[in-house]
């Protein structure tokens, strides 16, 4: 009778492998978006009915305004706390900090606490009318989200 040979598995090469680990690392570096700003001002937005998501989240930024534990209203523009009257050049200055192409599509998410007074919005309002920024949405929570 004829007798069969055994046949050994061949190893399985490796040398491959950490290419492989470093490529996923560097795709998941790429794609990960990162918390811009952290958000140092108490508010609490009101509902909203009608809403709709933002499109191009990297041209978008925040104005949060809000009130500070002694009862006085505070203004954070992204990172940093501003008075009204820094509104203007803050808003000039981040409008000029984009290409061409992108000072159009740069839009302002305004954050409002819903305890502060109406004056307060129309003033920051009128500074950013001022300073030719122009498109402006308002954060609020939805109905489902509370």
């Amino acid at each position: 009778m004829l007798k069969k040979k055994k046949k050994d598995m061949p190893a399985v090469s490796t040398a491959s492998l950490p290419d492989i680990i470093f490529m996923l690392l560097f795709f998941f570096m790429v794609v990960t978006v990162l918390k811009s700003h952290t958000v140092r001002v108490d508010f609490d937005l009101p509902e909203g009915v009608d809403l709709q998501k933002i499109e191009n989240k990297s041209l978008e930024n925040h104005l949060y305004i809000g009130s500070k534990d002694d009862g006085s209203i505070s203004i954070q523009l992204n990172d940093a706390f501003i008075s009204i009257d820094q509104i203007r050049d803050a808003m000039i200055k981040i409008k000029n900090s984009y290409d061409l192409g992108e000072k159009n599509d740069a839009s302002l998410s305004l954050k409002v606490d819903k305890s502060i007074k109406m004056g307060i919005v129309t003033k920051v309002k009128l500074e950013l009318r001022k300073a030719d920024f122009r498109k402006i949405t308002y954060v609020s929570v939805g109905e489902d989200q509370e």
